[in-house]
């Protein structure tokens, strides 16, 4: 590269270029050896690995909108990074090293360890990746632009250890990268039958630099070349994004040290999800690398997503030798549901859906809401009315999980009989969503889901001493539900 830019400067400086008969290095472009080389082995290798993959089908990522096609892409986007901590990116680089496998190839095998847990179990997981395209070994002396995009496709068997993984990700980049000099357009004339090529909107980088020696600028003649961010910055807080998801893994050689960041749209996910996605991230390279290796042969479906403040508190909710003794409330039958299947599929409406896990943590942020400050207490009667939505079951459950009585009222019904429903039950408070709030005039105090969920820090501490000092008995009333009064006035039901 110090060649390269030396003769660049050479040549913009005095429009000449000096010809050393002693250097091997060539300046040719990329069209004339393709041109050059024989592409049939690639094309087979290609069209091999990408039998019966649906390049056209993004991965189920946790998203939280759809994009109705590329014409509504905005570009904007959020970044989130976080440092492996020294015991962490020693343990990384230390696996590494023994197992006889790259940091880049390592980084990777976590990676789709992660989009394992984060699709709920997915099988076949093909993502896009960046390549110098410089594998073969005539081409490692030419100088010219030779980046290009592959599919990396991995099928995890759910039964795999992370070490089975491991081998099956080396072996499968290693081959990949041998015929990564197959033009990605070559490699998609292959399938005509995709309509886009959806892998590359999931895509994974690995870079490794010395900071010390590193140099951030470039002199070219008159003109100062800086080298570009990771993330190119188009606002406050946004980013440029180009895909819908990138992971990206730095190794510094200087201080050994590791660190990500994750790169996704702001057309799809909120910023609160990302961060969540990152947190998760984290936590699952704590599984895999900051205990024993018997961590290594576990099934890639046993670890968890769930971070450790969830499972503390899951196991206080789960507590019935102490807060109850006899019969299992609602809230604790969920509770073993989450503990048994976080990543399981538990509430799903048309395109949207929720893990146990992803749910219990909506519920605990709206339960702490109810009881820190809308002071509801166990016994009292709480009333919701929403749209069909995820936010029906989220209210529902966090009423139950704070020991109040959960009253449902029908959306379709008029403003005044809702109004004489609410007062029926003497109930303070009714739960609402942006399509009903209108319903209730001002006498009635109504409470808006979703801005609950805009409104709270990604970050916040979940105050598990709080949720797990509610007393609740099997013998309180669970719910309320109203006769349809086709006879008269709707009569309450409760049990």
């Amino acid at each position: 590269m110090d060649v390269f830019l030396h003769d660049l400067n050479q040549a913009c400086s005095t429009h000449q270029l000096t010809i050393d008969d002693n250097t091997s290095l060539r300046y040719l472009d990329y069209a004339i050896i393709e041109q050059q080389m024989s592409m049939m082995a690639a094309s087979m290798f290609w069209l091999d690995t990408l039998h019966d993959c649906n390049l056209d089908q993004s991965l189920p990522l946790p998203f939280d909108r759809y994009r109705l096609s590329d014409k509504h892409r905005t570009g904007r986007g959020i970044s989130v990074s976080f440092d492996f901590c020294e015991d962490l990116s020693h343990d990384f680089l230390s696996y590494s090293l023994s197992s006889d496998i790259t940091v880049e190839q390592l980084a990777l095998a976590s990676y789709y360890a992660f989009l394992f847990k984060l699709t709920n179990g997915e099988s076949d997981l093909c993502i896009g990746m960046n390549t110098n395209g410089r594998y073969k070994e005539e081409l490692k002396s030419v100088i010219g632009m030779f980046v290009n995009a592959i599919p990396l496709r991995c099928q995890p068997d759910p039964q795999w250890s992370f070490h089975q993984l491991i081998g099956h990700v080396k072996e499968m980049i290693t081959s990949s990268l041998e015929y990564s000099y197959f033009p990605l357009q070559r490699i998609l004339a292959q399938h005509l039958n995709a309509t886009k090529p959806a892998f590359l909107e999931t895509s994974f980088e690995f870079q490794s630099y010395a900071t010390k020696n590193g140099k951030n600028e470039v002199l070219i003649g008159d003109t100062t070349l800086v080298v570009a961010p990771i993330s190119l910055k188009i606002g406050k807080d946004d980013i440029m994004s180009k895909c819908d998801f990138v992971l990206i893994i730095q190794h510094d050689l200087d201080s050994n040290q590791l660190s990500c960041t994750i790169n996704a749209s702001l057309d799809l996910f909120d910023r609160k999800t990302v961060n969540m996605i990152a947190q998760r991230f984290h936590s699952i390279l704590q599984q895999l690398f900051n205990v024993t290796h018997v961590q290594m042969k576990k099934p890639v479906y046993e670890f968890s997503l769930i971070l450790p403040d969830q499972k503390v508190l899951m196991k206080s909710m789960n507590n019935t030798q102490v807060l109850f003794p006899s019969l299992t409330c609602i809230h604790q039958k969920f509770a073993g549901q989450v503990i048994k299947y976080p990543q399981k599929i538990a509430v799903e409406l048309d395109d949207q859906s929720l893990t146990y896990s992803e749910l219990l943590y909506y519920i605990q942020i709206l339960s702490l809401n109810l009881l820190n400050k809308q002071r509801v207490t166990v016994g009292e009667i709480v009333c919701q009315c929403v749209e069909r939505s995820l936010s029906v079951v989220i209210g529902m459950m966090a009423i139950e999980m704070i020991g109040a009585v959960y009253c449902p009222l029908s959306p379709q019904d008029p403003a005044l009989r809702l109004g004489e429903l609410v007062k029926q039950t003497e109930s303070r408070l009714v739960l609402v969503h942006y399509l009903t709030q209108a319903k209730f005039n001002h006498d009635i105090m109504s409470l808006d889901i979703d801005r609950v969920f805009t409104d709270t820090d990604v970050g916040c501490h979940i105050d598990i001493d709080r949720l797990s000092s509610v007393m609740i008995a099997s013998k309180n009333i669970a719910y309320i539900i109203f006769t349809s009064g086709s006879t008269g006035i709707p009569k309450a039901v409760c049990s």
